[in-house]
């Protein structure tokens, strides 16, 4: 199966909800955090630098649950406005 490559801004949104996810995490460890919300420590990691921009709908549930995040801020913090005149 090959998987089409994302788009900039798909990424860009990928970059935000890694920074959410890590300022929210404070001074938790990944460890502590990821094993709350059932994953492992490398997916968290992967999800905070953007190298995992799109995870699965349940693994950002289940993150937002462990760091006490509403999913609807996450979506809106994540979301890209559109600035007038841009390309």
């Amino acid at each position: 199966m090959v998987r089409t490559p994302l788009t900039p801004e798909e990424r860009e949104r990928g970059e935000r909800l890694g920074q959410l996810l890590r300022v929210a995490r404070g001074d938790r460890s990944m460890t502590e955090v990821a094993a709350e919300a059932g994953i492992s420590a490398e997916t968290l990691r992967k999800i905070e630098t953007g190298r995992a921009p799109t995870p699965a709908f349940f693994t950002v549930a289940a993150l937002a649950r462990a760091l006490g995040l509403s999913m609807d801020d996450l979506v809106g913090r994540c979301v890209l406005v559109a600035v007038p005149g841009a390309a």
